[in-house]
């Protein structure tokens, strides 16, 4: 996918994680040697389309992540911010600080998702009317259960994908959203969400299924093997 704009990007990494059941944040648990975040920063660094990226994270985070960037030298972080209570508030606080006319909202802790995946988000937007979201068909069965835990329906799984992140935009349509938003105060799961009820059409950009969510214990080594296994492939692919 051949992406034509600049994109900035902003990283959402304020979350606990309290189901990883730690005393550390997990963005900021060891994977293959380093914290996931900037696992997640040097990937979205490295793409020449990427020029501006802004972190959220908790407010007690942001001279710890300031000095992590520095010494990893990630040089396209223009700032680190603190979010605000619901992670769309904290969206909302990095569109504030980005200049550029086209935005990717991604989650700090899916450190495995590749720069192909996020071309193939950017370049969705760009061809169709400015919002695109990575995401990958359900393999299994879903269920729709009531608060009784009887099955109510069983949706077409032909028609139900699993949303991931990047999200792309166009800036004036993410803004607008979140404006809207706020003034109702609506909280959605997603920008997509917000996106959607303004009535603006969201195209689906299909993404891999290891562009993985960190988010329980069991998630921390299958991202390692992951990443070992990617690792691997790509040295055997110089050798040929």
């Amino acid at each position: 996918m051949v992406v034509t704009n600049q994109f900035g990007a902003v990283i959402v990494a304020a979350g606990r994680g309290t189901r990883m059941g730690t005393k550390e944040s997990k963005q900021y648990l060891t994977l293959a040697g380093q914290p996931i975040i900037i696992h997640t920063l040097q990937t979205f660094a490295k793409l020449a389309f990427i020029s501006e990226m802004v972190v959220v994270v908790g407010e007690h985070d942001v001279a710890r992540l300031q000095q992590m960037v520095s010494d990893y030298q990630i040089d396209k972080v223009t700032a680190v911010i603190a979010g605000g209570t619901e992670r769309q508030h904290s969206v909302w606080q990095g569109i504030q600080h980005m200049k550029s006319e086209w935005i990717l909202v991604h989650d700090g802790v899916r450190p495995l998702v590749t720069p192909e995946a996020i071309a193939t988000c950017c370049a969705a937007a760009e061809q169709n009317d400015g919002a695109a979201v990575l995401a990958v068909p359900v393999k299994d069965t879903i269920k729709q259960v009531n608060e009784q835990g009887v099955i109510i329906a069983t949706p077409d799984r032909k028609s139900l994908w699993a949303i991931q992140t990047p999200q792309a935009f166009q800036r004036t349509i993410l803004y607008a959203a979140h404006e809207q938003a706020q003034k109702e105060q609506f909280v959605g799961t997603d920008d997509a969400m917000i996106v959607e009820r303004m009535g603006t059409k969201v195209v689906v950009a299909e993404g891999e299924y290891t562009n993985i969510k960190i988010t329980t214990p069991d998630d921390l080594p299958f991202a390692e093997l992951l990443l070992q296994t990617r690792q691997q492939r790509q040295e055997g692919e110089k050798l040929v």
